[in-house]
């Protein structure tokens, strides 16, 4: 005789719409007295019954499973639209493009539930034959971020993405620098165009390019105090950027950076054409457009080779190149610290360690 089952254990049935073996179990009633049925389904009984199975344990564990139709595509949608508040438009624009233009197109139509460690790791593996490190990293940020945001509202029960590792991308175009010969040619080049005051500034006090574009004539002082004791050469005050609330990048870049003559007279003349103190800050793609027509006439020089922010390192290495000690290079360009200026400037640093020559030198002649 076949066993009864009992009260509440639910049943197995054939669904000839769906053509698969339904299973169910009944667990109650919820607040409003509507009964609580899960179900499992496969092409076999033993199938649905282990299917139904795995859903019993996620109830019990608290975890809400998402429905079938979840797709990793609906998950990156959710976290740009609601996971994304109160950062900076910049941010969000560019989340937005990476999600768009690489995450969804790869593995947008991948069931969120069905997304394995090794399905990320194929995929950015892919990627990182044609996509930089950094913008690798990007990536497996957002999508990092999206299914995190999945997880904590029981779409997902594990973020594999967290368990997958950034591989190494196509190297990008390293930074340059302009030797002094270049420079002349960009400075001569430039001076008939509307940057030219933006060419000569970045290149003659190695300000960033978000600072410099953010630069009002309320933090420029072209008199000084010569007065003083001691006196107060002209001066720019490089206090804010174009980031996020309008600070620096770091709070040793916050400084006060005394201008060259070259600077001060260009800038004197530059007031006389653009004398209000108002405006909105230079958007970065015209700013590198404007700088690469600047520069087009110069000689020995590729303008669509070169980027505005290659005047700081052109800066740096100048100043280099003259004697300049690392740490003042370091204070005048905003750095925290030597080590972060020679990590990042390493091309451009070409310091000549002359003290051991020169003691071996005069050793070496006493002793003749």
């Amino acid at each position: 005789m076949t066993k009864r089952r009992s009260r509440g254990d639910g049943g197995l049935h054939w669904d000839d719409k769906r053509q698969r073996w339904i299973a169910t179990a009944s667990l109650g009633f919820d607040p409003s007295g509507k009964r609580i049925v899960k179900r499992g389904s496969g092409k076999t009984k033993t199938e649905a019954k282990n299917k139904l199975r795995e859903v019993l344990r996620d109830y019990e564990d608290g975890l809400a499973i998402a429905p079938a139709d979840y797709t990793v595509e609906r998950a990156v949608n959710d976290w740009l639209a609601y996971g994304l508040n109160g950062r900076d438009p910049a941010t969000v624009k560019t989340c937005t493009i990476l999600c768009r233009t690489h995450i969804i197109p790869g593995l947008g139509a991948r069931k969120l539930r069905d997304l394995s460690a090794e399905d990320v790791d194929k995929w950015l593996a892919t990627k990182a034959k044609t996509l930089s490190t950094r913008t690798l990293q990007g990536l497996h940020g957002c999508l990092n971020r999206a299914l995190k945001r999945a997880m904590a509202r029981d779409k997902v029960k594990r973020n594999v993405v967290a368990l997958c590792s950034v591989p190494k991308g196509k190297e990008g175009r390293p930074s340059k620098a302009l030797t002094f010969v270049q420079a002349e040619a960009v400075l001569k080049a430039a001076e008939s165009s509307r940057m030219y005051a933006y060419v000569v500034l970045s290149l003659l006090t190695g300000a960033r390019t978000e600072e410099l574009r953010a630069l009002t004539w309320d933090h420029v002082d072209l008199d000084g105090a010569p007065e003083a004791s001691p006196p107060v050469p002209p001066h720019v005050a490089v206090w804010r950027s174009v980031r996020a609330g309008g600070d620096t990048k770091t709070r040793k870049s916050r400084r006060t950076l005394a201008l060259p003559k070259r600077c001060v007279d260009l800038l004197c003349r530059h007031r006389e054409d653009f004398a209000s103190a108002t405006g909105k800050p230079l958007d970065a793609a015209n700013v590198r457009r404007d700088f690469r027509n600047a520069i087009k006439d110069a000689q020995g020089v590729s303008p669509s080779e070169w980027t505005p922010r290659e005047l700081r390192h052109s800066f740096v290495s100048l100043l280099s190149d003259n004697g300049i000690p690392l740490e003042e290079i370091s204070r005048l360009v905003g750095h925290s610290s030597t080590a972060v200026t020679e990590t990042v400037y390493r091309k451009q640093i070409r310091p000549v360690l002359q003290a051991g020559a020169v003691a071996m030198d005069q050793i070496f002649r006493t002793n003749s």
